[in-house]
């Protein structure tokens, strides 16, 4: 106490100097105390407040009213009170109180030492009481209030001199969809020094707003990072709320400044063009992590990644792999691929633009995950040129000197579909080649596998075919060893495949599986 007696007289004579400049000369106190202190003041003068006067007819809500205010706000108080209770228990008996306010300034709930919220009562810092800025001039609800910022305001800042025995530390609480909610406050008696309650309410403040995130999407895959792997798990780490198709559907704002982007460039995004990385692959990578987490590259930083939430289902059981890699096998089962022509003289991703809006966005998404192992899933009618789309992406990518391979799923009986697809080895059945055949997708090995009219493939299929997404393995019709492929998923279809899903026509995981990256 020693040591901090000096620091709060020499705050307390500049203080003073302050208020005599501001009220008494008009001038302004810079350099004496916080801007943010200077600005409030400037704004409670220009509402025709009096520094000095008392505030007729600010009346609190009756207890009726204030139930209705609560029950509007019961979200926050369900989140916010084991938080408040807690935030108490660190401060018990220091002369303080703990207060909940509404995204209006309206005191919800307060809960403190008894000796403090009897004097507290006697200017309404009590539930019910408004605490807006306009209303009480400056403090530190109704200021964190209007400056979207945590907020001290310590004895004479409060622009009321009746309110300067206070000292008052608040900080906003952000809802998931970003929109400021709500107010955590802590409130003392000026006289009596705390060190780290700012520290303390911005903490609680920030568990606040991840316990809402987390409740509001219990039932979506939560995508926790943060570039230092420690900050994993803290309520500084980012957050996102991603639905099983792979669409971002909330960002929280610690998430926003590590990416370094906006809500508008997260939220219904894909999480492919967020995160630069596939989700299904990163789901599949982290179920087989021992250590829970991995590493990403987005936008060239490393950033460290966990998955919690509601997760897709394990529905594909192990396989057997064979250890031998395909790259010389690929030479000698290639013939019965299309010979690919120069990239040349195929279509590429600029030549496909026609000047059409819709076009043009289509290829500038495209663009943006070249060389990247996320799928593409195509939608439009039959004859809108998907088979094109798919040829221009495969030419204008890293894969372009190796096999475009395409398959039509609904011109293919479905006897003939899983031998064309997946082959199948020597006497696998009748009529099958001596020597038999590797099949599309090991055809496909080193490039672009493209898969038109995929909602018209067998569930049976379906299910072989998320086997070989997942296991980047496939196994030959009459064969129990399973060979190693690294192919780029290009699909397409007339049907709206959210709607089959809901039919049973096609499988969920293996449309959340397909649909990385999403163009019509």
């Amino acid at each position: 106490m020693g040591q901090f007696q000096p620091i709060a007289e020499i705050h307390d004579r500049r203080l003073e100097k302050a208020r005599s400049l501001f009220f008494d000369r008009g001038e302004h106190p810079d350099g004496l105390i916080d801007p943010l202190i200077i600005r409030s003041w400037e704004r409670c003068q220009r509402l025709g407040l009096s520094e000095s006067g008392n505030l007729p007819g600010i009346e609190s809500l009756d207890r009726i009213a204030l139930k209705t205010e609560q029950e509007r706000n019961r979200y926050l108080l369900l989140q916010g009170r084991p938080i408040m209770e807690h935030v108490f228990e660190q401060i018990r008996n220091s002369g303080s109180m703990v207060v909940l306010a509404d995204a209006n300034g309206l005191l919800l709930e307060t809960v403190g030492d008894a000796d403090f919220v009897d004097r507290a009562d006697r200017i309404t810092l009590s539930a019910g009481a408004s605490w807006d800025e306009n209303l009480r001039g400056t403090n530190a609800i109704g200021t964190a209030l209007v400056e979207e910022a945590p907020t001290e305001i310590l004895g004479g800042e409060h622009f009321l001199e009746h309110n300067g025995f206070l000292t008052c530390c608040a900080s906003p609480i952000f809802g998931p969809d970003g929109r400021l909610i709500g107010i955590l406050n802590i409130s003392g008696d000026y006289r009596v020094q705390k060190h780290h309650t700012m520290g303390l309410v911005r903490l609680s403040a920030l568990t606040m707003e991840r316990r809402l995130f987390e409740a509001t999407h219990a039932h979506d895959i939560l995508v926790c990072f943060h570039s230092r792997a420690d900050y994993i798990g803290s309520p500084k780490e980012g957050v996102a709320a991603v639905s099983p198709d792979g669409q971002v559907l909330a960002m929280n704002r610690d998430g926003l400044k590590i990416l370094g982007i906006r809500p508008v460039d997260a939220v219904r995004r894909e999480f492919s063009m967020v995160f630069e990385n596939n989700l299904a692959s990163l789901i599949d990578r982290l179920r087989n992590s021992l250590q829970g987490s991995c590493e990403l590259m987005i936008n060239g930083k490393t950033i460290h990644v966990q998955l919690r939430g509601q997760l897709p289902p394990l529905s594909v059981a192990g396989r057997i792999y064979d250890e031998t890699p395909v790259t010389n096998q690929r030479a000698t089962r290639r013939p019965e691929a299309a010979p690919s022509a120069s990239p040349s003289s195929e279509p590429n991703l600029d030549t496909l633009n026609t000047g059409d809006a819709r076009l043009q966005a289509a290829i500038d998404r495209a663009r943006r995950i070249l060389g990247r192992d996320i799928p593409i899933l195509i939608q439009g009618e039959s004859g809108a040129g998907k088979e094109i789309f798919a040829k221009g992406f495969h030419n204008s990518g890293p894969r372009q000197s190796n096999p475009f391979v395409a398959l039509n799923c609904a011109s293919i009986p479905e006897t003939l579909i899983e031998s064309e697809l997946f082959g199948y080895q020597g006497g696998a059945f009748t009529g099958a080649r001596k020597e038999g055949s590797p099949g599309k997708i090991q055809q496909a090995h080193g490039g672009t596998l493209f898969l038109d009219e995929i909602g018209d493939m067998p569930l049976n299929l379906q299910a072989r075919l998320l086997r070989v997404l997942q296991e980047r393995c496939v196994t030959p019709l009459g064969s129990t060893r399973a060979i190693q492929v690294d192919i780029s998923l290009v699909c397409a279809t007339h049907r709206r495949l959210r709607e089959e899903v809901a039919r049973g026509n096609f499988r969920e995981d293996l449309y959340y599986r397909l649909n990385g990256l999403c163009v019509t």
